[in-house]
């Protein structure tokens, strides 16, 4: 990410600057040794926590690591599964199917088998609920991601891959050189709205009852869950000032680096002389001892990534329109191993799924059904309110690189900030113009799915080639016919990747917006998310997984019968082809 200098004078180095990343790095060593204490501790399920201001530091590093370390995860988890499901066509129809269901599974589904599992499994220390919380946010960051990087993968443009081929590319090059690029600006989009959606649920995942039991770690979203719960409004407004550092630092600090740095690997018929550098990068290029870190990972990155070689005269003169050829499949003996183990996995899992159905009396049946057809129609309003405003506004964002510079920190920080810490301040506004949580979920709802759009929307505007709109100002396309015959059709794969993942945080964050706990008070509306909320509270595995199988169904369905559908033909209409 540091300047070259190899078409530029070196910038003046700064001691005071060296002095800053070397305390930077030193740190980072010691919040890692102290995250690594925290896990080692004698298990304690329920800690007690400081509703001092002086406490929010540690609890923001506790909560800040096991955001990243979940995004770490979903990163390797993208990359693998993705590119397994591109390139393995017998799997991949199970496994696009499995990331559906998957996603559409409330978090509260997951928590209580990890959560107890892990438990009894570090019996002596911390890590085992630890490492549920961790799992927790990452169930909500890497659907969206593993989705847009599939995407990405089916829309690299095919003499890409031929070029890889005639340059003799391992796999390894092929994915470094040629898809990690091409995937770039979609993967760093929905990375960004994926941490957002891990934040979401952080309250539910670091301090959450399963029955009769209190389970709790330290960490911001405890310490505003404790807040809520006691009515201390002091904390409350503590808790928001330190996500909200929390989020800014982030946000000038990795994210908004690695957006400019992105766009180098836009697709882009007119050539530049130069990579546009952040205020970070340009910074760090006055420090000697970030230069010599840059260039020793630049060394390491080359030994990782060996130069190709140049094409022979056999794989020149491959025909034109010959396709690339197709790694080799999975040895058979290893890829039946692991399918029958999967299958074994599964298999089991129906197993003990249909005894817990089984206790499910009609009744239940009868209300699961009622309250999910509410938390639909919540669903489809959420959705269709965020998309009539993050369309237009991502679009005019995504198109425009100084604008996004300077709206980025706010729609950053909008977007990560894990609404439910607030959720009671909002719900008072809609309490005070006469409002009631009926409707007032779908407030709620709607920041948990919009940001999903909007980031997917941003992320496909940004990617549209130069000489696509300068053919469109040729044209001379304005107004609705800008709209309908050229703006709407190169947004539309990434606004329907963003469709289909904002549906599945739209299901998920009925969870939170259809119940909310003020004080001693609790508001409750008719709908699946409550219903799971209540299931969870009281322990009733039975209904816990027969309101969660409703939700996955009716989630699956529509991505089948409508999403689907339609991504196919945004991925076959409206791709850019170089």
């Amino acid at each position: 990410m540091l300047p070259s200098g190899e078409n530029q004078p070196p910038r003046k180095s700064a001691l005071w600057i060296d002095g800053l990343v070397l305390l930077g790095v030193g740190a980072f060593v010691l919040s890692a040794a102290k995250v690594a204490a925290q896990w080692e501790q004698p298990r304690n399920l329920a800690v007690a926590i400081d509703l001092s201001p002086w406490a929010l530091p540690k609890y923001a590093l506790y909560s800040f690591a096991r955001g990243w370390i979940a995004y770490f995860f979903s990163l390797v988890f993208t990359l693998l599964i993705a590119s397994w499901a591109y390139y393995d066509q017998r799997a991949r129809r199970f496994i696009l199917v499995a990331l559906d269901i998957l996603q559409s599974l409330p978090v509260l589904a997951f928590l209580p088998v990890f959560l107890l599992a892990l438990v009894s499994l570090f019996p002596r220390s911390n890590t085992g609920l630890e490492l549920a919380c961790v799992i927790m946010i990452f169930t909500g960051q890497v659907w969206n991601m593993t989705f847009s990087y599939y995407d990405s993968l089916c829309g690299t443009p095919a003499d890409f891959r031929m070029l890889g081929r005639l340059y003799n590319y391992t796999w390894w090059q092929r994915f470094w050189r040629i898809e990690l690029p091409s995937g770039a600006q979609g993967l760093l989009y929905n990375s960004m709205v994926s941490m957002a959606g891990g934040w979401f649920f952080l309250a539910v995942t670091e301090a959450s009852n399963i029955g009769n039991q209190n389970f709790r770690v330290p960490g911001i979203g405890s310490y505003m869950s404790v807040a809520i719960e006691q009515g201390n409004i002091p904390a409350q407004i503590y808790a928001v000032i330190a996500m909200s550092a929390i989020i800014i630092v982030v946000d000038r600090l990795i994210w908004w680096p690695l957006v400019v740095w992105s766009r180098k690997f836009k697709l882009d018929d007119f050539g530049t002389g130069t990579v546009q550098k952040s205020g970070l990068q340009l910074w760090l290029a006055r420090s000697i001892a970030a230069q010599k870190i840059g260039t020793a990972l630049q060394s390491f990155r080359n030994w990782m990534i060996p130069p190709p070689t140049p094409p022979s005269a056999e794989t020149s003169l491959v025909p034109p329109g010959t396709p690339p050829p197709q790694p080799r499949r999975m040895n058979r003996l290893v890829y039946f191993v692991l399918m029958t183990a999967v299958v074994a996995f599964l298999a089991w899992g129906a197993h003990r799924m249909i005894l817990l159905l089984l206790q499910v009396k009609p009744a239940d049946w009868l209300e699961i059904l009622h309250d999910g057809a509410f938390s639909f129609l919540r669903v489809l309003a959420a959705m269709l309110i965020g998309t009539l405003w993050t369309v237009p506004f991502g679009v005019w964002i995504g198109l425009n690189p100084k604008l996004s510079g300077k709206l980025q920190p706010f729609i950053q920080f909008a977007a990560n900030y894990p609404a439910p810490m607030i959720y009671t301040w909002i719900f008072a506004g809609v309490l005070a113009v006469g409002g009631n949580l009926l409707w007032g979920a779908v407030l709620l709802m709607l920041f948990g799915t919009q940001w999903y759009i909007l980031f997917n929307v941003m992320g496909a505007a940004a990617a549209i080639p130069n000489d696509i709109l300068c053919c469109a100002e040729i044209l001379q396309l304005d107004g609705w016919r800008r709209w309908k015959k050229f703006l709407i059709p190169a947004v539309l794969p990434g606004l329907v990747t963003g469709w289909i993942t904002a549906a599945g945080g739209a299901w998920n964050a009925t969870i939170v917006s259809e119940i909310l706990q003020s004080g001693k008070k609790t508001y409750a509306a008719t709908g699946l998310g409550a219903y799971i909320s209540h299931a969870t509270d009281a322990g009733d595995f039975s209904r816990l997984t027969a309101a969660s199988l409703v939700m996955a169904v009716t989630v699956v369905i529509v991505n089948r019968t409508v999403w689907k559908r339609l991504q196919a033909v945004a991925n076959e209409r409206c791709r850019f082809i170089t």
